[in-house]
């Protein structure tokens, strides 16, 4: 590990004298690629800098335990080194896994009703709610790219776009199924029901990142509707992409014109079509799936949210809050934190076996 540390502060250093030289500037290009190599470094060889110089302050007190006058300052530096050492090893560890290609993306996020009729219609809605508060305590852009509306002003289904910094990073543990116990504002005789809602995170792709043949795409147009069927517009912007191959099918209605919704559906259908791929690689290794925490699929229960109890339970490592109010306006940090600490675990388990 020490050795593979050097050469990447070596890698470090290079990158640091080249956006030093005033030569380096006559190329933006260049600029931003080492911009990006250096900000993707910086955390990994600061750590590895503080490491070594605990071990240089070690072994500088331990030389100093024989002498009378500074003993008991060796003591003192020698212990805190010592402990210092080893939380520092593991974290080297964890910045030395392998970083997820996708996790610098932007989302689409996409959340359909379950099991419950109407009751799960209305906690789809609860569940966008919550994931567009929590995008914006993140300081990130959500934008509607679909939605079908029920009558009760809940969600048949809904997909969004997430813009920002680490929001796959963040936001690729929250696939799956999510299961609600509450008492429904549909029902009068305050009987809890359970209902359920599936969400997928899906990293936003360009089509061109994608083996994505024109010809294979159907596009249909339509005129973008609300609630009831209420025509929001007079003119068929609303664009419906049918992969014919998959028999995929992407609808955009948020945009104006239908050039801006082809070409964010094309993005979606992308993003789907990767995520297929996805899915059917990962298949052949099932069992290795059903153990990681950060690859859930869409048909895996994830999540309990329990009203009369006020609980959330993440049911793949265990985890209850009782603070279900704070959750459902996106407070979401403290689970995903420890999600992404629990898949950190595991994989550097898997490493070191």
């Amino acid at each position: 590990m020490l050795e593979k540390l050097r050469d990447i502060e070596s890698k470090y250093s290079q990158i640091e004298a080249r956006l030093a030289a005033p030569e380096t500037y006559e190329d933006p290009a260049l600029v931003a690629r080492l911009n990006k190599e250096q900000a993707e470094l910086q955390p990994l060889v600061e750590t590895f800098r503080t490491y070594c110089q605990a071990l240089e302050s070690r072994e500088q007190a331990r030389a100093l335990l024989n002498d009378p006058e500074m003993r008991e300052l060796a003591r003192e530096e020698y212990q805190a080194a010592q402990e210092a050492i080893p939380a520092l090893e593991q974290e080297l560890k964890l910045l030395l896994l392998p970083r997820d290609p996708d996790d610098h993306r932007n989302v689409i996020l996409e959340i359909r009703a379950g099991v419950g009729g109407e009751e799960a219609a209305l906690f789809a809605h609860s569940l966008y709610r919550m994931y567009a508060m929590y995008a914006e305590k993140r300081g990130w852009r959500t934008e509607v790219n679909s939605a079908s509306e029920t009558e009760l002003g809940g969600l048949k289904e809904i997909s969004l776009t997430v813009e920002g910094e680490g929001a796959y990073a963040r936001l690729k543990y929250e696939s799956g199924v999510h299961r609600v116990q509450r008492v429904p504002e549909t029902e009068s005789g305050g009987r809890v029901h359970t209902s359920t809602a599936t969400v997928a995170v899906l990293p936003e792709l360009e089509p061109v990142e994608v083996h994505l043949d024109p010809a294979d795409v159907e596009m249909q147009v339509f005129r973008a509707s609300g609630a009831g069927g209420q025509h929001v517009n007079k003119t068929s912007s609303a664009v419906r992409l049918i992969h014919r191959p998959t028999g995929t099918v992407v609808e955009c209605q948020q945009e104006r014109s239908q050039f801006q919704n082809r070409d964010k559906a094309m993005r979606i259908l992308a993003s789907l079509l990767y995520e297929q791929e996805q899915q059917r690689v990962s298949g052949e290794f099932s069992a290795q799936r059903r153990s990681q925490v950060g690859t859930g699929m869409r048909n895996e229960r994830i999540r309990t949210y329990n009203f009369p109890q006020g609980r959330v339970t993440d049911h793949r490592i265990g985890l209850t809050l009782y603070k279900i109010d704070g959750v459902m306006d996106g407070d979401l940090d403290e689970i995903i934190d420890a999600l992404s600490a629990a898949d950190q675990a595991q994989r550097l388990q898997q490493q070191e076996e």
